[in-house]
C-alpha cells in the first residue's frame, strides 16, 4: 500500500513493518514483512468487517475431471476480496488520520473498498475519478458514502488532484502497493480456504500487475502446509507477472491494455514485496487467452450463477484452457475474487462466449424464392432442435441465379456435437451452406 501525505511519519510509525515505496527489500527483510502472525491478527481484526465468504464444491468438477471447490469472494459488499487488504489498513491508522480523512484516486476495486469501509469506520474519505469514469461507479462509489469529485480526462490527471488535496489538507493518499499491512489483510483468504477445505492439493489465484493476493494468501497456505500447490494466473496479452520473476524485479509490459473488461488483471504497480514472495512460495504461474476467461466467465454464470468480471473468472479459466492438466483427479480451490463487471460489457462478453463455446452460430444458404421453401428450412431447424434467434433474406444482391433468395440466419445450440449434427443435417440438403467462422 503506497501512502502519501504529510503525516507520513506518524502513520510509518505506527505501521512500522511498511515498506518504502522506493526501497529494494531484500528477500530477508521480506519475509519479515509478513508473517503467519501478521496474517492472523489480520483475520481477527476484521472478522467483523467482512464476510466470510464459501468455499463451495462445484458443478463444474465432472466436467474437468478434479474436485473444485470455488471461494466466492465476489459475494463481498463491494464484490471484491480488496476489502480484506482495505479493513484492515484503515483500522490501523492512527486515531488523528482517521479523524483527517483519506482520499484515493481511480475508479478500481480498491477504491470501492477504501469508500465503503473509510464511510463504515467514520472515516472522511475522499475519491477523485477523472469524467471518463463510468457514471455506474461513481454513484456506487456516493453511495457507499465517499465524497466523489469529477476531475481530469485522465487517471493521471486524478491522482495528481487527489495528492495535491492531500498535502493541502492532511488527507493521507492511498494507492493500493504490497504493504505489509495490507498484504496481511488479504492473506486471510488462504487461512479461510485451509480452514473450509480439508486436504488442499492446490490452489489457483488470480495473478497479473496486482499479485498481493497471491503473495499474501500464498504466504498463509505455504506455512499451514508446504505441499499445498500454489498457481498464478495471468492474461497471455500482458503477462507481467511472469516477465518481472524472470527479470527478477518489477518490469512495466508495454503492451498492457487499460480497457475496463481486464481490470485489475492489467496492472503493473505491485511491487517488489509482492514479487519476491510470489517467486519464493508460488509454484506455477500460467498465462491464458481473452478467450478462455471469457468462456470462463460463461461457466461461473451458467452453473454457479455467478456474474464475475475478467480477474474474476480467470484462475477457472487455467482449467478450462486446460493448462494444469498435472491437477487432474486432485481436490483444487479457485478464487473468484470480483464480481464487479459493467452492465454493457457484461452483455458483450456473454454474446462472445456463447459463439466461443460454438453454441451460437452463423451461416447463409440461397434458397429459391418460392412459396415453401423458406418453411422447408426452418422444419429441418426444428427437427435438429436448433433454436432460430435470428433470420434475414436477401433478394436484391444475390449474385447466384434469379428467383433465389440468400438466407442468412443465426441460431444457437447445445454444444459443439450439436452444432456439428446441425452443420450436417443442412449440408445434406443444402450443399452450398456456408458457415461463418467464429
Amino acid at each position: 500500500m503506497k501512502i502519501v501525505s504529510r503525516n507520513e511519519e506518524l502513520l510509518r510509525d505506527a505501521l512500522s513493518c511498511l515498506p518504502q515505496p522506493s526501497s529494494r527489500t531484500s528477500l530477508a527483510s521480506c519475509n519479515k514483512l509478513i508473517r503467519f502472525e501478521d496474517i492472523s491478527a489480520a483475520a481477527f481484526k476484521i472478522q467483523c468487517g467482512v464476510q466470510k465468504t464459501p468455499c463451495m464444491y462445484s458443478r463444474l468438477s465432472k466436467q474437468y475431471g478434479m474436485d473444485i471447490y470455488l471461494k466466492k469472494e465476489f459475494l463481498q459488499y463491494t464484490g471484491s476480496v480488496k476489502e480484506r487488504g482495505v479493513l484492515y489498513l484503515l483500522m490501523s491508522l492512527p486515531q488523528d488520520q482517521q479523524r483527517k480523512g483519506v482520499i484515493v484516486a481511480s475508479d478500481s476495486n480498491f477504491s470501492m473498498a477504501v469508500a465503503y469501509h473509510a464511510s463504515e469506520l467514520r472515516i472522511p474519505v475522499f475519491v477523485i475519478m477523472s469524467t471518463s469514469t463510468a457514471p455506474a461507479r461513481v454513484k456506487m462509489c456516493r453511495e457507499y458514502g465517499a465524497m466523489v469529485v469529477s476531475y481530469g480526462t485522465t487517471a493521471k490527471d486524478s491522482q495528481v488532484h487527489a495528492r495535491r488535496l492531500a498535502q493541502e489538507n492532511g488527507y493521507l493518499y492511498l494507492e493500493e502497493e504490497d504493504s505489509a499491512v495490507y498484504l496481511s489483510g488479504l492473506g486471510t483468504v488462504g487461512l479461510e480456504m485451509f480452514e473450509q477445505v480439508p486436504k488442499l492439493d492446490a490452489v489457483i489465484f488470480p495473478a497479473g500487475g496486482h499479485c498481493g493476493l497471491l503473495a499474501g494468501s500464498a504466504s498463509a497456505l505455504k506455512h499451514l502446509n508446504p505441499h499445498i500447490s500454489i498457481i498464478g494466473v495471468e492474461s497471455e496479452s500482458f503477462p507481467v507477472l511472469q516477465q518481472s520473476l524472470k527479470a527478477g524485479h518489477p518490469t512495466e509490459d508495454q503492451a498492457c491494455n487499460n480497457h475496463h473488461f481486464y481490470g485489475d488483471v492489467s496492472g503493473v504497480c505491485f511491487g517488489s514485496n509482492s514479487l519476491q514472495l510470489t517467486g519464493k512460495l508460488v509454484d506455477k504461474v500460467v498465462a491464458v487467452r481473452e478467450e478462455d476467461i471469457l468462456v470462463s466467465m460463461l461457466r461461473l454464470l451458467e452453473y454457479e450463477r455467478a456474474t464475475v468480471d475478467a480477474e474474476g473468472a480467470i484462475g477457472l479459466a487455467a482449467l478450462v484452457a486446460g493448462k494444469l492438466p498435472e491437477l487432474k483427479g486432485k481436490r483444487v480451490a479457485v478464487v473468484i475474487c470480483s464480481g464487479n463487471l459493467e452492465l454493457h460489457l457484461l452483455q458483450q462478453c456473454i454474446a462472445h462466449a456463447l459463439t466461443l463455446d460454438n453454441r451460437v452460430c452463423r451461416f447463409s444458404l440461397v434458397i429459391s424464392d418460392c412459396p415453401g421453401d423458406m418453411s422447408k428450412l426452418l422444419e429441418i431447424l426444428a427437427r435438429e432442435e436448433a433454436r432460430v434467434l435470428d433470420i434475414r433474406q436477401e433478394r436484391t444482391f444475390v449474385t447466384s441465379e434469379l428467383f433465389t433468395v440468400e438466407v442468412i440466419c443465426t441460431v444457437e445450440t447445445r454444444d459443439k456435437i450439436h452444432t456439428a449434427q446441425l452443420r450436417n443435417a443442412l449440408l445434406e440438403r443444402y450443399p452450398t451452406t456456408a458457415w461463418t467462422e467464429r
